[in-house]
Formats: structure tokens, sequence, C-alpha cells
């Protein structure tokens, strides 16, 4: 309970820090997103309305920097993250609600599915060093090595322009009306095959990797040794003794992975025009959308906060002397 406790307020502690930071970044870059708005509507807007924007936007001359800092406050715990410069009216609330789903959709799946994998296949690949299996290592390490963006536009290439075999960009067809349906939710599965895939591709080598090295220095333990001597399954000490205490690593590494699937991987969403939040995120950032950037960064700070908390969860339940030493 204390070891709980002493990481609840840790991360209570770091969110705050996360949150003030992402009040001031905005307020210390150069430009004034409000002129950049009357520029991007070309005269549409009147220039008596300069006073009324600043103070929708929450940048109010009148008030001072904790006035302002605590409206933002006020404004978080209500749920109001302002509005986006880029789809304005639109609430941020509103259009990062509209991305995420599709986000945590693809980058979620595809980064759950190369974790359980490359776990999995650097565990046999560890506990049985020399097998057909650790000729993988080279091929998958290969993939892994050339640069996403190259690896993406080599599959659009091959399998939506040689072969057209999947859609080169998109989330769904653009044909139909987002529903939850099979006729929607089979083409978003079919737009989302070809991404996915480069995205498994990509990451799997590194979990094989990790695991794999983890598991040969594991297996040399006296534990282990112990466990064979007392005459146990080769299946109950593979999992049981080494790859329990291996995993440790690659669990940290996952927990961070899950904090980053916010944010997406903005090179896929990019390479293949995929409407997630990592793609919203560019938009922002080339129109000075300071309440889209400040929205976006918000939530992807909090889920890196929350994915860690869980690790560390995870770690105080598979290593004892995790709650010991606290």
């Amino acid at each position: 309970m204390k070891y709980v406790l002493q990481r609840a307020v840790f991360y209570a502690a770091t969110a705050w820090a996360a949150i003030t930071i992402n009040f001031l970044i905005p307020r210390l870059m150069p430009g004034d997103p409000v002129e950049a708005l009357m520029s991007r509507y070309q005269g549409q807007l009147d220039t008596s309305a300069i006073a009324s924007l600043k103070a929708l936007f929450g940048l109010d001359e009148n008030q001072s920097l904790w006035e302002q800092y605590t409206g933002y406050w006020c404004h978080l715990l209500d749920g109001d993250l302002g509005l986006s410069f880029t789809f304005f009216p639109t609430p941020v609330g509103e259009v990062i609600s509209q991305s995420l789903p599709w986000t945590l959709a693809l980058v979620g799946v595809t980064t759950l599915i190369s974790f359980l994998l490359g776990t999995g296949i650097g565990v046999y690949s560890g506990w049985r060093r020399g097998s057909w299996l650790d000729g993988l290592l080279p091929v998958t390490t290969f993939i892994s090595a050339i640069p996403y963006f190259w690896l993406g536009l080599i599959a659009i290439a091959l399998f939506a322009v040689e072969w057209q075999i999947f859609p080169a960009a998109g989330g769904y067809d653009n044909s139909l009306v987002p529903a939850f349906d099979w006729p929607f939710v089979s083409s978003a599965l079919y737009h989302g095959v070809l991404p996915g895939v480069t995205i498994v591709l990509s990451a799997v080598a590194g979990w094989i990797l990790g695991m794999r090295n983890m598991m040969v220095t594991v297996s040399s333990e006296d534990y282990v040794t112990v466990a064979h001597a007392k005459g146990l399954s080769e299946r109950r000490v593979m999992f049981s003794y080494a790859a329990r205490n291996a995993v440790l690593p690659n669990i940290s590494g996952f927990a961070l992975s899950l904090g980053f699937i916010v944010g997406g991987t903005l090179l896929v969403e990019m390479v293949f025009s995929y409407p997630g939040i990592g793609y919203q995120l560019f938009q922002a950032v080339g129109a000075k959308d300071y309440p889209l950037m400040q929205g976006v960064f918000l939530i992807i700070t909090l889920s890196v906060l929350a994915a860690n908390l869980l690790a560390d969860m995870a770690y105080a339940l598979l290593d004892p002397r995790t709650r010991k030493e606290a």
C-alpha cells in the first residue's frame, strides 16, 4: 500500500508539472495565435473582435499570468480544452474525440500484437538457442532498421500501386458514411491492414531481441539450475522461472509504448493519410493551432503517466523485491 501511495503521489506531481509546462509553452512561443487566426480568415473576421478572441482563447492582456493560469485549470477541470483554430469554432475536445478512436484502434492493436508476438518468439528463441528461430533475428532486425517512412512507401508502391491489393491512403471508403455497421467496419479494417502490418514489422524485432537477450541471461541464473535439479518440467521452468523474470524490461517498454499509442505514430498517419490524432497534431503545428496542440500534448502526457503507473503496479505484482525496496 505504501508503494502504491508513493507512486500515486509521484505521478500526481509529475502531472501537475506537465500541465503547467503545457500552459506556459504556447505563451512563450513567438507569434500571436489570434493574429494568425485573423490572417487565416483573410478579412472575414472584424479587427474589433481581437480583444474578444484573446479573451475567448484565455490570452486576455488585462489578466495577469496567474489569473490566466487559474482560469486554465478551471477550464481543464470542466473538461474544456478551448476552441480549435484549424477547425474554428469546433471545440478541441470534439476534434480529439473524433480522431482518437482511429489511433487507438490502429496503433493500439498493432502495438499489442507486436509485443505479444515479439515476446513469445523471444522466449523460445532465448530458451532454445541455435534453433531455426534464431535465424529470424537478422531478418527482423534488418526490416526494423529500415526507416519507417521508407518502409511505408515501399508497401504502398508494392501492395497499393503495383498489385492494387490494398488502398494507399485514408481510414475508410469515402463513399461510406461513418457508422457502426458491417460495411463501414469492414472498410476501416481493410484500410488499416497495410499501415498495421508495417507497424508490426518495424516494431516486432525490438521485442524479440530484448526478450531473447534477457532469456539468455536469466537461463544461467542459479534459481533456474535449481528448478531443473528439482525435476520440474521444461515448460514450467521456462515460463514460471526464466520468462517471468526476463519479461520485466519488456513490460516497462510495453507500458511506455501504451502511453505513446495515444500520440499515434505520426509518420504512419502522414504516409497513409490516416485520420488519427498524430495527423491532427501535424495539421495543428502547421496552422499554429495552439489550443489543439495543447489538447493533444495534454492527452499524450496523461496517457504516458497513466501507462507508467500501470507498469509500476504490474512490476510490483511480478517482482516482490520492488515492494520491499519501497
